[in-house]
């Protein structure tokens, strides 16, 4: 039995222009993300500066446009000023979010470079767990201000004349988690949020912050913390950042699927009681969302005592299935109906740690599943994300009900004249015969129908099997008369190019 789907797109239903910082990514100091990952001097492919040459390669592939940098919960703790100088006066200090070495032979400047090479802005993370206003204002001057100060000039003498120009930069990390160093009451944090802010445009009017929202949806204070947060601190932020990530650890492949679900609801309540704080101020000013965290975290990870004071130990080295490329596929989606609202988001993290990227130490690297919908959306993904209207048969899971089959969107790139529709089938045995009405835009030709599937869907890319789950462009999708037809196989994540004609 094949079931059917259609989807109406018209090119004047406009939701909004993609911001490409929704294909945003994050690098913390955290396992082997930094040393061994985007970094190891002595690898055959290291450059001069001792970055990964295969690790470049296939981040330039993703067109990353932000990434967000130094932490996570490795910030709260950070002290910028152990990061930057000669390497050789660096101390190594002793990282107490995760109980490593931290050698601080990666810092500010070097990640500066490095993002540089890959194409990608930097989203710069300051410290609000064991520090605050000075050294936040501090930083901001190191690599913002041109000359002529003290911090400026240090970056001067550093090497850097030119100042690195960090726009966006996010006040802190989930400081309403008791995990957090420093965490902080609801009041607390958006004071001192709000005049960190203050004191850093002072230094620099031109840049962007970002407040922490809650850690999660699932925090016993959530949406009340959001609440205080912005009454606190609406007049000086930009954006408000959200955390997601979603797990299949019970096994239940059709609820998985369904998780992202819960990541709209998750959108449409933090948009919900922004708007509310705005109505209560009176505001004109809308706050946007930054997803700076999300994706499929499943491993618990090696105990601190196994790791303890360790140099960038292998941590949270999940091996992603298909069945979470699908669920990645299908957040991605989520975050492109958001598109009015949802402005960065960051997939969390880019390399070896909870990540589409892995490498061996002294050895090779190889791409998991995810890397593909992630690589898909960034580059085909940029436009303006058009209202569609679906018809999907639906299926109840253990935690949601109405879950459609089909989980799609269509962006229109005007500039390249070509309609991408992204199609997730949640159908674990038939395939999905979808009907898209293009009619809108004339005459359209099919440029490639690319589809992500396996047999298994528990397949995955390892170390030893780097190819078992790899795209392909075998998908049926034909147009005619301003219609779409393609057969979405079962389980699987499809790109649908167009090329309007018209």
């Amino acid at each position: 039995m094949t079931i059917r789907s259609t989807m109406i797109v018209d090119k004047d239903f406009k939701l909004a222009e993609v911001d490409p910082r929704v294909y945003g990514s994050f690098i913390e100091h955290l396992g082997r993300a930094v040393y061994g990952g985007i970094y190891e001097p002595g690898h055959p492919t290291a450059d001069e500066q001792g970055f990964r040459g295969d690790a470049l390669q296939a981040i330039r592939a993703l067109n990353v446009p932000i990434i967000r940098y130094p932490g996570g919960n490795f910030v709260s703790g950070y002290n910028w000023e152990d990061g930057v100088g000669p390497k050789a006066e660096r101390k190594r200090s002793l990282e107490i979010a995760w109980w490593t070495t931290e050698t601080n032979q990666v810092g500010t400047n070097e990640f500066a470079d490095w993002a540089r090479l890959v194409g990608s802005e930097v989203m710069m993370a300051v410290n609000l767990g064991t520090r605050g206003i000075d050294a936040a204002r501090n930083l901001v001057e190191y690599c913002n201000h041109p000359s002529g100060s003290y911090y400026s000039d240090m970056r001067i003498a550093h090497g850097y004349k030119t100042p690195h120009g960090f726009k966006t930069w996010c006040l802190g990390n989930e400081m309403d988690g008791p995990w957090q160093i420093g965490a902080k009451t609801a009041v607390e944090y958006g004071r001192l949020a709000n005049e960190t802010a203050k004191a850093m445009r002072w230094v620099d009017p031109t840049i962007e912050l970002v407040a922490c929202g809650s850690s999660g949806r699932g925090m016993s204070t959530f949406a009340e913390w959001e609440a205080t947060v912005l009454d606190l601190s609406y007049d000086n932020v930009d954006y408000l950042s959200l955390h997601a990530y979603y797990n299949n650890n019970d096994g239940d492949t059709p609820n998985f699927l369904a998780q992202s679900l819960d990541l709209d609801q998750f959108i449409d309540s933090v948009a919900a009681t922004c708007d509310y704080i705005k109505a209560k101020k009176k505001s004109k000013k809308k706050i946007f969302l930054s997803l700076d965290e999300w994706n499929v975290w499943k491993s618990q990870g090696t105990s601190r005592a196994e790791q303890h004071w360790q140099i960038a130990p292998p941590e949270f080295e999940d091996v992603y299935t298909l069945e979470d490329a699908l669920v990645v596929g299908c957040c991605l989606i989520s975050l492109l109906k958001h598109a009015d609202r949802v402005k960065m988001a960051c997939i969390a993290q880019l390399i070896n740690v909870i990540a589409p990227i892995m490498t061996e130490n002294g050895g090779p690297l190889w791409l998991q599943t995810t890397y593909y919908p992630y690589m898909h959306a960034s580059v085909y993904g940029r436009g303006t994300v058009l209202h569609p209207l679906i018809t999907s048969p639906k299926y109840d899971s253990k935690s949601f009900t109405d879950v459609p089959y089909l989980e799609a969107v269509s962006v229109y790139n005007e500039e390249l004249s070509e309609v991408t529709v992204f199609a997730v089938n949640r159908h674990l045995t038939e395939g999905l015969e979808l009907s898209v009405d293009l009619r809108s835009f004339g005459a359209t030709t099919v440029l490639q129908h690319t589809v992500l599937e396996h047999e298994d869907i528990y397949a995955a890319n390892t170390r030893q099997n780097p190819g078992t789950v790899l795209p392909h462009d075998r998908g049926n999708a034909s147009a005619e008369g301003g219609r779409v037809s393609a057969l979405l196989p079962k389980a699987s994540w499809n790109v649908i190019r167009l090329r309007v004609n018209a």
